[in-house]
């Protein structure tokens, strides 16, 4: 008897593995211009002040729709000492924040009925950074009650690139399922984990080469991002 084949690309379990290929070839040559970015409860401050900062400076990127957890907002005042609300981006972004026409609007994730609750938005892609393992598990399993998960849904359904920047360790088996779950509706799972071969001098060198790594990933490779070369 002849062995069996594995299943061909075209079958159902194949199909998403397929659309995120064809999704990322077409990135490299229509790199996003509207973008949503999403911050939650997770640790890792940081790093989302490092990719606001280069999403803001990148001249490619036309617009940014900013979400954040009321979960993350507390994160955020723990780890960046900011004061309230208000000026929220200006407060993530300190001093290099352009206070007066920046492309970076903040959403509230109470507004079910924001511009990017819909598909028919024109959206480029979104990054959820970081994502805490409850906004997992709720993208995961199509639980979208607020607009963070809602945006994320309209990403897997419109068939756009998601990017998940998952913080949590150790993970256990209801984590890793979700992030099964995720990846085979057509998402990425990002770990946030930084890099250690550029031989990364501050916390802040880190974070920055992470940013780059994501947007790299978008089709909107940085200047100055190290490059291996083995």
């Amino acid at each position: 008897m002849p062995e069996a084949q594995p299943p061909a690309l075209t079958s159902p379990l194949a199909r998403p593995y397929a659309q995120s290929a064809t999704r990322g070839a077409d990135l490299s040559n229509h790199p996003p211009k509207n973008l949503t970015v999403a911050t939650t409860g997770a640790s890792g401050s940081l790093f989302l002040k490092h990719f606001l900062r280069v999403v803001d400076e990148d001249k490619r990127i036309e617009t940014v729709n900013f979400i954040a957890s009321d979960s993350a907002l507390r994160v955020l005042a723990e780890e960046l000492d900011l004061k309230g609300r208000s000026d929220l981006v200006a407060q993530v972004l300190g001093s290099s924040a352009k206070t007066s026409k920046s492309k970076i609007q903040v959403q509230s994730n109470a507004d079910i009925g924001a511009n990017v609750a819909s598909g028919s938005y024109p959206a480029d892609a979104m990054v959820v950074i970081p994502c805490s393992v409850g906004t997992l598990a709720r993208v995961a399993n199509g639980i979208a009650s607020q607009l963070i998960e809602r945006a994320a849904d309209v990403s897997l359904k419109e068939q756009r690139p998601l990017i998940l920047c998952v913080r949590e360790t150790p993970l256990n088996k209801i984590h890793i399922r979700n992030m099964y779950r995720a990846a085979d509706a057509g998402a990425t799972i990002f770990p946030l984990i930084p890099t250690f071969y550029n031989r990364p001098t501050s916390r802040d060198t880190m974070a920055h080469e992470f940013a780059n790594r994501v947007l790299a990933h978008l089709g909107l490779p940085q200047p100055g991002a190290y490059r291996w070369k083995g």
